[in-house]
């Protein structure tokens, strides 16, 4: 395991959010904080691919999976940056922190760059395996990246859509893939690290389950911590009662049935 690479690795992600958070001081758009994390993440990921001792077909499916999930992401949420649209979510925090905002964030962003690591070890795990390609745990593995990351697209694009609108304002979202899950877009996020593990357990290696790491990561964060709950709590104080019926009908997170309100 190349310890010292690996090393240099998480140093650039610590740097690339202290760029991220001068610009953000320097802007006042927090939405370039995910937009350099993406591309950082990405970056991170490709390296790592590089430095990996697993076969040349296993290294390429990691950097083609890496590749397009960075750049869709990170193209994304620039482009909604760009176009006016700032993160409620870091808006709250800052507005919390008060005095502080410019102190705190600075190490909220470096908690983000080791978070940006694990996952980044996620993918040298996967890269890093030596078995041949495609095992049929690997042949998952790339459809359901694949598939994550068309399923965020998607819900994404109708996002985008349904914000152009004059109603949206004041309604909630409830067009094509976000009638069945709150967050569709999250889901899918999460379900793309949810590749890695697999990718890396075909190996012998004694680390690979190190990869679970990932998606576990994943899911708290999204669930429980810097995802949902912030972004809920700004919806309820924006729409009120119609959020909390959507609540009520539409599962928060994995998608599934609609229900039917009492």
């Amino acid at each position: 395991m190349d310890v010292l690479f690996l090393f240099l690795i998480a140093l650039g992600l610590s740097l690339a959010m202290i760029a991220a958070w001068a610009v953000q001081r320097r802007t006042g758009a927090s939405g370039w904080i995910d937009t350099i994390w993406s591309f950082a993440v990405g970056i991170g990921g490709i390296v790592a691919i590089v430095i990996a001792d697993g076969t040349q077909e296993r290294r390429l499916a990691a950097f083609l999976l890496v590749a397009v999930w960075s750049i869709r992401l990170g193209s994304h949420i620039g482009s909604r940056t760009k176009g006016g649209g700032e993160d409620p979510r870091y808006a709250k925090l800052v507005e919390e922190w008060g005095g502080d905002a410019s102190k705190r964030l600075f190490l909220f962003l470096q908690i983000k760059a080791l978070a940006g690591f694990i996952l980044v070890l996620a993918i040298y795990l996967a890269a890093f395996s030596t078995a041949s390609f495609p095992h049929s745990l690997d042949l998952i593995a790339v459809v359901i990246g694949l598939l994550a990351i068309a399923g965020e697209a998607l819900s994404d694009r109708q996002l985008a859509r349904f914000r152009k609108k004059p109603e949206a304002k004041t309604e909630v979202c409830e067009e094509g893939l976000w009638r069945y899950s709150r967050h569709p877009n999250y889901f899918f996020e999460w379900l793309y690290w949810c590749s890695w593990p697999l990718l890396a357990l075909t190996g012998p290696s004694p680390f690979a389950w190190a990869a679970l790491l990932a998606p576990a990561l994943m899911y708290w964060l999204l669930v429980h911590a810097s995802g949902i709950p912030p972004l809920e709590e700004h919806m309820l104080r924006s729409r009120g009662e119609k959020f909390r019926a959507l609540q009520r009908r539409v599962n928060a997170f994995f998608p599934g049935p609609r229900k039917e309100e009492a």
